[in-house]
């Protein structure tokens, strides 16, 4: 994988771990970063290996938003400008939101703005109870656009209400009770909680989750009921019959470990 210039990225085994590395000013995003995490998240999919994502933030805050000077410049922009920039950062959340791995943000310090559209786009997301959290685009004049697919999806529509309106403050705890994240932690017990995720993914079998992803994004976003009666008994069908499948199922009434995890250890 190239190098970049605002993000990093870990391997550990077979789990990536992307950190946004602005730490300076709290990893407040750009149309540099926006790209990077374009080509970043396109380059994992093509990874086999790979098996989970883990999305970070270095230094004091996970992400506090849009950078001030990106804003100055956006100010000035034309509408076909404005347009453009705005359908990159769309882009980037929706990449992240397609992602054929597991991903799963883990935040930390504060969460502001687009960084909700971040968070919000993985499949889990996970806090410690002093992280901030604030949909405060109306406090500036402007609104959540780019965001709200993501983050309506993930709270429901009067709990976006409630935030995107006001653009009040949150903390941990009442980021879980909005479903905003799946859950808020003590700092001490954060790091063995999503260690234990990870483990429950890894001994999934890779191919299935892929699959699985894709009948969540189908069944959410694509599907009637009409449809989905036939479409979902195609797509079973095809996984039995797949190798995994096949080795799963083969697995399971011979009461052994899958291969997939056997290879792993």
């Amino acid at each position: 994988m190239r190098e970049f210039t605002t993000l990093l990225v870990d391997f550990e085994d077979d789990v990536a771990v992307i950190w946004l590395n602005r730490p300076e000013i709290h990893n407040a995003f750009n149309e540099i970063m926006i790209s990077e995490l374009i080509d970043c998240f396109e380059e994992i999919n093509k990874l086999d290996k790979i098996r989970v994502v883990i999305f970070k933030g270095k230094g004091e805050s996970f992400c506090s938003g849009a950078d001030l000077n990106w804003m100055k410049d956006v100010a000035n922009y034309t509408y076909e400008q404005n347009y453009n920039e705005s359908y990159q950062l769309s882009k980037c959340f929706h990449t992240i939101y397609t992602c054929n791995k597991p991903t799963i943000a883990v935040v930390h310090g504060a969460a502001i703005g687009g960084a909700n559209g971040l968070l919000a786009a993985c499949d889990m997301a996970y806090c410690d109870h002093d992280t901030v959290f604030s949909l405060s685009e109306v406090k500036i004049g402007i609104i959540p656009a780019c965001i709200s697919p993501y983050v309506i999806k993930r709270i429901g529509e009067f709990a976006a209400r409630e935030l995107m309106l006001t653009g009040r403050r949150i903390k941990g705890k009442e980021a879980e009770s909005f479903r905003l994240v799946n859950k808020s932690l003590n700092v001490n017990e954060q790091e063995s909680y999503i260690k234990s995720v990870i483990e429950k993914l890894q001994t999934s079998g890779p191919k299935a989750i892929e699959h699985c992803k894709k009948l969540i994004y189908n069944i959410s976003n694509k599907l009637t009921l009409d449809r989905a009666l036939e479409e979902t008994a195609r797509i079973i069908a095809e996984i039995r019959k797949s190798e995994e499948g096949q080795e799963g199922m083969q697995a399971f009434l011979e009461k052994r470990i899958p291969k997939w995890v056997s290879r792993k250890k």
